[in-house]
């Protein structure tokens, strides 16, 4: 087997958010990851406190203002979540692109919000609650990385070899 880092292989953070969880979706969604040979290398299921989803959401009150963190903090901490450490080549640009775009109205049909989550942006702004678009998923690899590191630490991730990396690498 080559050496997973030369072929490009990361790990990406995501989130199954409460409403994904309160809308029995959490496999539909998990398949979507397997089936795109993405390996589960880290799993949890957690309530977010206050200082935890701080932790998490560090700079998106600085990015989108305080009404935007304070309605994402609520949702957030409304009920569990799952976090996922996933594995695979190009990871994070693998999952962005099988969850699709942030607002569930600009997601593409066959994307997971494109698919499941029906919410508009401006409906959220007229109800002045969060954005319900079902998962999280880490920008780019320095936010993987950093989000990896505070919901996981190294007893909680796996390395094990799955069939599609041994018939692929």
């Amino acid at each position: 087997m080559a050496d997973s880092s030369d072929l490009g292989v990361e790990r990406s953070l995501v989130l199954l958010k409460p409403d994904a969880l309160v809308r029995g979706l959490a496999g539909r969604i998990l398949t979507r990851f397997e089936e795109a040979a993405l390996k589960i290398v880290g799993v949890k299921m957690k309530h977010m406190d206050a200082d935890f989803t701080r932790k998490h959401y560090f700079d998106l009150e600085e990015r989108a203002g305080s009404a935007v963190y304070n309605t994402t903090a609520e949702f957030m901490q409304s009920g569990p979540v799952i976090a996922l450490a996933l594995e695979g080549v190009d990871a994070v640009a693998k999952i962005r692109k099988i969850i699709g775009g942030t607002f569930p109205s600009d997601a593409a049909p066959g994307t997971v919000r494109g698919d499941y989550a029906h919410q508009t942006k401006a409906s959220s702004e007229v109800s002045g609650k969060a954005v319900m678009n079902l998962v999280h998923a880490s920008g780019n690899s320095e936010e993987a990385k950093y989000e990896i590191g505070i919901w996981f630490d190294a007893t909680e991730q796996f390395d094990y070899e799955t069939l599609a990396e041994k018939l692929a690498y």
